[in-house]
């Protein structure tokens, strides 16, 4: 299915989104929450590192990652190669921003695994590695049979747009406790910072939406192969 506009047409109002997605992160765990460390005797700071890395990692450049099959205008075997190493970074970031989180909660004494967000983060990282090393395997190498590819496409791409929305919503929800957490100790339920926070969330969400927009949009046709007006990986 493929709504009708160009794919490269609605790509370009997700790249907005993100860059300014990736703007509204920074600016809020750097000018309104510290800054950023890795080592700090403020542990807060070393949590900012945590939204920061999901949204802009997971999020965004796997956003672009999804997108880059879609839209970029270059030869199947370079797209396939872009759409890999985008996702692998988009995972790196994600294991490291998860990470962090678990260290600001050791190093602070909170525990872990205890909200929802948490879970379904944990849940979103697994899947995404799955995915990411089910794709590396049978579509870039050693690369399935041609009849194994072609039966595992659709569902690679019905997949992997399942995580990304999970993941999406994952940060959605993370924001929403977040800002709870700074509600409850003290910051002004209608501040500055509380709006930042908030429309940190819904640009995250259109930025997902738009990505999803993209790939159920039309590709230019040397793109399509099998049948299918989104590839995610194909041979």
């Amino acid at each position: 299915m493929a709504i009708g506009v160009k794919a490269v047409h609605v790509s370009y109002v997700a790249h907005v989104l993100g860059v300014v997605g990736a703007i509204l992160v920074l600016v809020w765990c750097i000018s309104f929450r510290g800054g950023l460390a890795w080592e700090a005797t403020n542990k807060n700071l070393i949590f900012n590192l945590h939204p920061v890395l999901m949204l802009i990692g997971l999020i965004i450049i796997g956003g672009q990652a999804i997108m880059s099959y879609k839209c970029l205008p270059l030869k199947k075997p370079e797209k396939k190669l872009i759409h890999l190493v985008l996702h692998a970074i988009a995972l790196v970031l994600g294991i490291i921003g998860i990470y962090t989180a678990f260290k600001f909660h050791n190093e602070s004494n909170i525990a872990n695994l205890y909200s929802l967000h948490s879970w379904l983060g944990i849940g979103v990282i697994s899947l995404y590695g799955i995915q990411w090393l089910y794709g590396f395997v049978i579509f870039f190498y050693p690369g399935g049979t041609p009849p194994l590819r072609k039966e595992s496409l659709p569902w690679h791409v019905l997949f992997g747009m399942f995580v990304y929305i999970l993941a999406v919503g994952t940060a959605a929800l993370g924001y929403l406790e977040k800002l709870t957490f700074l509600e409850s100790s003290g910051i002004a339920k209608y501040g500055s910072e509380a709006f930042l926070v908030n429309f940190t969330a819904i640009v995250t969400i259109l930025y997902g939406s738009f990505v999803i927009f993209t790939i159920l949009s039309q590709a230019p046709p040397e793109v399509h192969e099998y049948g299918h007006g989104y590839t995610a990986i194909e041979t």
